[in-house]
């Protein structure tokens, strides 16, 4: 299906929390790129919007397939929509390389947020919804995406790169909003 297809019909599902074992296990390469995965996109995408996300993950909604959505603005503002399917990640040139902090969060640990340094520049390959090989060149908040949603389908969070006291501050500023967050959340703020 064509992304302006994609981004039409899909239905909103609830995101899965951090600690849920799907959320810090390695997910499964994708062969078939038939009607399922295609449903599975237009979900990724619908509930994305719904939960005002820059992207996402198919862990994120309970799946262990190696894809992710994203929808956000490189560091010209450019908007940039589109989907990875097998991402793999390369850096620039590490005497090249700059870093930048920057407060980062996670649609599966919503309302709290970290400074987490991250390269300001990535590079994401993998396939497109038709198993296409493609390339995406990420700078500003799209080379961000890039990293975070990668990390997903590999098992991680964006915490398992903060220090202790990083962690905990995280974690109380989920607690405090987190009744604002339902287990269904966003299918109940998209009715």
């Amino acid at each position: 299906m064509p992304i302006e297809e994609l981004l039409r019909s899909g239905s909103v599902r609830p995101i899965v929390r951090w600690g849920a074992p799907i959320m810090h296990a390695s997910t499964r390469t994708i062969t078939d790129f038939g009607p399922s995965l295609q449903a599975l996109i237009a979900d990724l995408f619908a509930t994305n919007l719904a939960a005002d996300g820059a992207g996402l993950a198919a862990p994120q909604v309970g799946v262990d397939l190696a894809v992710f959505i994203f929808d956000c603005f490189d560091s010209e503002y450019e908007r940039h929509v589109g989907l990875v399917c097998n991402p793999e990640l390369t850096f620039a040139d590490p005497k090249l390389r700059r870093f930048v902090d920057l407060d980062e969060g996670c649609l599966s640990l919503p309302g709290a947020y970290a400074p987490t340094t991250r390269p300001d520049y990535a590079v994401c390959r993998g396939q497109d919804q038709y198993g296409h090989a493609i390339e995406i060149v990420g700078t500003g908040t799209l080379a961000r995406c890039l990293q975070h949603e990668t990390d997903h389908v590999h098992g991680l969070v964006f915490e398992d790169r903060l220090p202790r006291r990083l962690r905990t501050y995280l974690h109380s500023q989920h607690e405090h909003v987190a009744s604002r967050y339902p287990t269904d959340w966003p299918v109940s703020r998209s009715e």
